[in-house]
């Protein structure tokens, strides 16, 4: 599993043109699960971006997790970020779990970060989003579960 996280001051999704999501201050998270990826994997987004300390503390370094600052986060599935061009110029996406796995897992992520009392919304699984921001620094982190040892 893969995730992209930019610190935001607020982020959005629209589908179709109309707004489906929105958060304030917090983390926009891009996520992509490969094909391989289990309960493990989701454990380890849910426990890493909930515990993430990347907002400043009165001395100005990222030393503040989301729940110090009472913030969100908008969870984007992007299979995407499985995309391989070592060979050729056009992505090949078959390290990507396929949409029943990628649904799966994207949920249990989402949920996961609601049982950790972390506010958190979605976009729209296997929809094509407008996804707007106000990055934040720009502050952007990156995880991979394959990547944790």
């Amino acid at each position: 599993m893969r995730a992209v996280v930019q610190r935001v001051k607020k982020a959005s999704v629209a589908v179709d043109g109309r707004e489906v999501s929105t958060i304030g201050q917090g983390f926009l998270v891009l996520l992509g699960v490969a094909r391989e990826d289990a309960a493990a994997d989701v454990e380890y987004m849910v426990r890493k971006i909930s515990g993430l300390r990347i907002f400043a503390d009165e001395q100005g370094k990222m030393n503040r997790s989301l729940a110090e600052v009472s913030g969100e986060v908008l969870l984007v599935s992007q299979f995407t970020l499985f995309g391989d061009v070592r060979k050729g110029t056009r992505p090949s996406f078959f390290a990507a779990a396929d949409a029943r796995l990628g649904k799966q897992l994207y949920l249990e992520v989402l949920e996961g970060l609601r049982q950790r009392g972390v506010p958190v919304c979605g976009g729209r699984f296997q929809e094509m989003m407008d996804v707007s921001l106000i990055n934040d620094g720009p502050v952007t982190i990156l995880l991979d579960s394959r990547k944790q040892f």
